[in-house]
């Protein structure tokens, strides 16, 4: 988020009440508390920015770095003498660091309570004749919440569902059944698609860019249907949506919203494309989380994309790449599965032995860097740049490498709504599914040569694979197609050396270990996760 709101680095927004003395039945004249705040529109309007805030938080690695290290996309990385952990979220371990996820589980849980308490007080707004923007910011506040639940979902499996701040008494309360959780995501998001008005805002310059819209919430309905149907072999949306349905939302994005392909793959990407880049706010991003770099070295505020200084090359900085801490090093795999004259894999990939940069070799020597498991290929794809002098532009406008860089998470894309369409119409419209299957091949290849005259849904994944890779898509597509799919894709050996070894464990069932500190804070009422004791 960057001008149309100014993401705050609250930790619990205006949950108070402690600071107003309960013996006086007055209203503080010096705090906002619950006594005198959610009142005026301005108050909604900062109430919304706050949920909306966690969004940034939740984008510095999370799901997204943790899930391509455990795909067949990327190795753990980093360098030799870093911490465990990501050789452990790349080898399915869980020895070094008991809370290794805790971050996931608290910015999600964060994000829920502060939806929470917005959706709650919205009552108490006077909102006069405007009950338009009252159920504006309920959409955006529910799809919000869902969005936090469902990231929470997919990482742990069953979670604890809430539609409500939580009293003392709840405090222990255990894990609902996937269908309960699924069903409060169902029917958030639903409820958002249903009520937000048509407005595309992915245009030049548009104020509101980065806000939740109808076409953001019908598209991510669809994703959660596809995973939760697919994963746990339903045949609906926990009883709230239907396959139908779901494939009327789907095409809905695709016939009426306006959004596009960017006509260049490469330029959706700033290290991919640079004087040629897209720009964040283009017609394919449907839903991305904003950053700017305008903390200028604060580690207090949290307005820069704290992301990507994990995979940026390690060492310092080489060729137009700028530097970073080399995690997630890119499996060979991956890189070679892109057939011959698909756009996508130089536009998503650094290859340090085959690139050049002003005529010369990238030259990048992993011993005197210290890249632990190097593979020779990296994330090009949210990769900072240098300019011409080759510093860092972060750093050449006065930020920090680590905090500061400012390019958009994007979530959703117009190509992956296509994919998803295609998806869903499937058994039931070929002649749709495979043209919205076409536009995607045709923009990777710019030819007509490639298309797809038949299609099944194993064509499906393995193009999600190669359009989304590095995007956070990868891991849950495989579990969701099973664990001897996830299992067959994961594993992985080198002859002559283990350090590229890795065995899928089944018995997770996919799922990743709870922090143990919240195992432990429950009492018992949590139990961990299968296969992770």
């Amino acid at each position: 988020m960057k001008k149309y709101i100014k993401l705050l680095a609250l930790s619990s927004l205006f949950v108070l009440g402690a600071c107003s003395d309960d013996f006086l039945d007055t209203e503080s004249s010096t705090n906002k508390d619950e006594s005198n705040f959610y009142k005026t529109l301005d108050d909604a309007y900062e109430g919304l920015v706050a949920v909306y805030d966690v969004l940034q938080r939740e984008a510095y690695g999370g799901p997204l770095l943790i899930s391509e290290q455990a795909s067949d996309n990327c190795f753990g990385g980093y360098g030799t003498a870093d911490a465990q952990t990501d050789i452990e979220w790349d080898r399915f371990l869980y020895v070094s660091n008991k809370d290794m996820n805790s971050d996931v589980w608290k910015y999600a849980y964060l994000g829920i309570y502060r939806a929470n308490i917005l959706l709650e007080n919205l009552d108490k707004v006077n909102w006069g004749a405007n009950t338009a923007l009252k159920t504006r910011y309920e959409a955006e506040a529910r799809f919000l919440r869902a969005h936090f639940h469902f990231t929470a979902a997919k990482m742990f499996g069953d979670i604890i569902p809430l539609d409500h701040t939580v009293t003392t008494s709840e405090f222990l309360l255990p894990r609902q059944s996937a269908e309960v959780t699924y069903a409060l995501i169902a029917s958030d998001l639903k409820f958002a698609a249903d009520n937000l008005g048509p407005e595309n805002y992915s245009q030049k310059g548009n104020a509101n860019y980065g806000r939740i819209t109808k076409w953001a919430a019908e598209a991510y309905l669809a994703r959660t249907f596809l995973f939760y149907t697919d994963y746990y072999k339903k045949a609906d949306l926990a009883g709230v949506v239907t396959k139908a349905q779901a494939t009327t939302y789907i095409n809905d994005v695709v016939s009426n919203s306006g959004h596009g392909l960017v006509a260049d793959f490469a330029n959706l990407w700033l290290a991919a494309s640079f004087a040629n880049f897209a720009g964040e706010d283009n017609t394919e991003m449907v839903w991305a989380v904003r950053f700017n770099g305008s903390g200028k070295g604060d580690w207090n505020l949290n307005e820069g994309n704290r992301f990507q200084v994990n995979i940026a090359p390690r060492g310092g900085s080489i060729g137009p790449y700028a530097t970073g801490w080399g995690g997630a090093t890119v499996n060979a795999k991956l890189y070679d599965a892109y057939a011959a004259g698909d756009t996508r894999r130089d536009a998503t990939i650094i290859s340090y032995n085959t690139e050049q940069y002003k005529g010369a070799p990238l030259n990048f020597d992993p011993q005197a860097r210290d890249q632990r498991q190097y593979t020779g290929y990296s994330w090009k794809k949210y990769c900072p740049i240098t300019n011409d002098a080759g510093t860092a532009i972060v750093e050449a406008n006065g930020g920090n490498f680590q905090i500061d860089n400012y390019q958009d998470y994007a979530v959703i894309r117009f190509a992956d709504v296509l994919l998803m369409a295609a998806e869903l119409n499937l058994s039931t419209n070929s002649a749709l599914a495979i043209d919205d299957f076409n536009k995607v091949r045709d923009r990777a290849f710019k030819d007509t040569t490639h298309r797809a005259t038949t299609l099944d849904k194993g064509a499906i994944m393995n193009e999600r694979r190669l359009e989304l890779a590095l995007e956070g898509q990868r891991y849950f597509d495989l579990i969701r197609q099973g664990m001897d799919v996830a299992k067959g894709a994961i594993d992985n050996t080198v002859t002559g050396t283990n350090q590229f070894d890795v065995t899928f464990r089944s018995e997770t069932l996919g799922w990743f270990p709870l922090p143990q500190s919240q195992v432990v804070l429950s009492n018992g009422t949590i139990k961990q996760n299968p296969g992770w004791n």
